[in-house]
């Protein structure tokens, strides 16, 4: 059923051609995936599949998308460095297109996105973790028992990030 909804939201685009469409749609499902709106996949599905930069305009008209949904989903993207302004000889309006190289992307995720949270998370647990002590009763063991996982793997996970930058390249 999800399919076929974001089936239909896809084909109402203005796209060129079919493959255009499908690859906007691989897009979508990627952005669902990683928690994004449909919107961000569209985006830059499109950019990606354009041979030539194009325009907030461009984008807007071809995804059918309101302003504020392309504004929202272009910012998201320049922030991870998926998207990035390029100049085009002649032309006032400002241009995007799509940054394919999968290691820089992968690496800027993780940096941007999954390190923060990390960090966040780790004060977060603490914080939750006194809190739980003051609880009463089996819910407390269970509680703690809990926290106590998701701290294990938060710093698992800390312990693997630089390997895993290191091993894209990321800066």
């Amino acid at each position: 059923m999800k399919r076929n909804l974001l089936k239909n939201r896809v084909s109402r685009t203005q796209t060129s051609t079919p493959v255009d469409t499908e690859m906007i749609q691989f897009f979508v499902q990627l952005s669902r995936t990683i928690g994004q709106r449909p919107s961000v996949g569209e985006i830059y599905g499109l950019l990606f599949i354009s041979p030539k930069p194009l325009t907030f305009d461009d984008l807007i008209e071809r995804l059918q998308l309101s302003n504020g949904a392309a504004s929202e989903g272009l910012k998201y993207l320049r922030d991870l460095g998926a998207v990035r302004v390029v100049a085009v000889e002649g032309a006032r309006r400002t241009h995007y297109e799509a940054m394919a190289e999968l290691r820089n992307l992968a690496g800027l995720f993780l940096r941007r996105r999954l390190e923060p949270h990390l960090s966040e998370g780790k004060a977060r647990l603490e914080q939750i973790g006194e809190k739980a002590e003051r609880l009463q009763g089996e819910a407390r063991e269970h509680i703690l028992a809990r926290i106590k996982l998701l701290q294990s793997w938060e710093e698992n996970a800390s312990r693997i990030l630089p390997f895993l930058l290191d091993a894209l390249g990321s800066q």
